[in-house]
């Protein structure tokens, strides 16, 4: 494992130069490895462990997601089984369900959980406020986590362009002494780019935040405030939706993804420049009380006893979808289908 140094910090990171595939292939040579749940990481990791050469199996209750699996190539019988049958045979259960049915499927799972098994989970929620969700794991078993810092859908498209999304990855329980090479060994299996240390309570905070920050909730927040200006004061939908959205998404993500922020500051017009620069501060100065407030909610547990709350309502899934509906039929993601259309790749 080599340490690397962030900004000054150091970090332990694993590569797949130095953890290749043929050693992850010879650590879990013995292992069977059941994947449970097939909705948003079950597909990726199971396929692209698959693919890797190892031998794996899907845990999954019938259904259309039961459905999905068969049409991706499980068999029934030989590779898809029921969740309890796929646990008992396994030496490695991934619990890949969501942190909702992960509480209601557990006491299926933990009886099943014998001594000398691993369970592994891609998320630390679980695990991180197990007092409000049940999940306590025997102590006579490995505990591990490697998240993938991106959906599943990215990770199996990525491993087929031959590439990886990064991962996270971290120890609980080490029962066996083997857990770290049993975590790597995975990480590696299911296509990660490279690997990064961390705990799985640091995982589930940092992660619930991003959710709710900079990935989606402040992004969607920051997107239509400008929006909104933007049509205030009598620009058309397409400007206002070209302006905010697809020129950020379209031209110059994949540039700053490449090369860095202050590649793009430095490579933007004088007028761009100097406005970003003045303009950096105040955004800044006006969003970290409200980042401050949402971590210190994640980090005392209201946010996942939120989650918990909400998933336990009667009719919870409808009013979801209500909010899901106001979300798309709005007039800038409507406007957006318009965009997307006009594509170049589209025509």
């Amino acid at each position: 494992m080599a340490k690397l140094n962030f900004g000054g910090v150091e970090e332990t990171v694993i590569t797949r130069e130095e953890f290749p595939l043929e050693k992850a292939r010879e650590i879990l040579k013995d292992e069977t490895i059941a994947v449970i749940g097939y909705g948003v990481q079950g597909p990726g990791q199971s396929m692209n462990l698959r693919d890797n050469g190892f031998n794996v199996i899907v845990g999954q209750r019938p259904g259309a997601t039961f459905d999905k699996a068969v049409a991706d190539g499980w068999i029934p019988g030989e590779t898809l089984f029921g969740i309890e049958e796929a646990c008992e045979k396994a030496s490695i259960v991934m619990c890949l369900l969501s942190d909702a049915a992960v509480m209601s499927v557990w006491p299926n799972i933990k009886k099943y959980m014998t001594a000398g098994k691993a369970l592994y989970f891609s998320h630390g929620f679980a695990i991180t406020w197990s007092d409000r969700t049940g999940v306590v794991p025997p102590a006579d078993i490995d505990v591990i986590m490697v998240a993938p810092k991106g959906s599943g859908t990215s990770l199996r498209t990525m491993f087929l362009e031959g590439r990886g999304v990064n991962s996270s990855f971290a120890i609980y329980q080490d029962y066996t002494g083997k857990a770290l090479e049993r975590t790597l060994a995975l990480g590696i299996g299911i296509g990660s780019g490279y690997l990064f240390e961390t705990t799985f309570q640091r995982e589930a905070t940092s992660d619930l935040t991003g959710e709710r920050g900079s990935l989606m909730g402040a992004i969607q927040g920051l997107f239509l405030a400008q929006y909104e200006v933007l049509r205030e004061n009598g620009h058309t939908p397409s400007e206002a939706f070209n302006e905010t959205v697809e020129e950020l998404t379209q031209s110059l993500m994949p540039l700053f993804a490449e090369r860095g922020m202050d590649w793009m500051y430095a490579n933007c017009s004088t007028t761009a420049q100097r406005g970003a620069l003045d303009w950096m501060g105040p955004f800044h100065d006006a969003i970290k009380p409200v980042v401050e407030k949402l971590y210190a909610s994640v980090k005392a547990g209201n946010e996942a006893q939120i989650s918990i709350d909400s998933n336990s309502q009667p009719g919870y899934r409808e009013k979801l979808n209500e909010e899901l509906r106001q979300l798309r039929e709005s007039e800038m993601w409507q406007t957006a289908q318009t965009v997307r259309k006009l594509r170049p790749e589209n025509n």
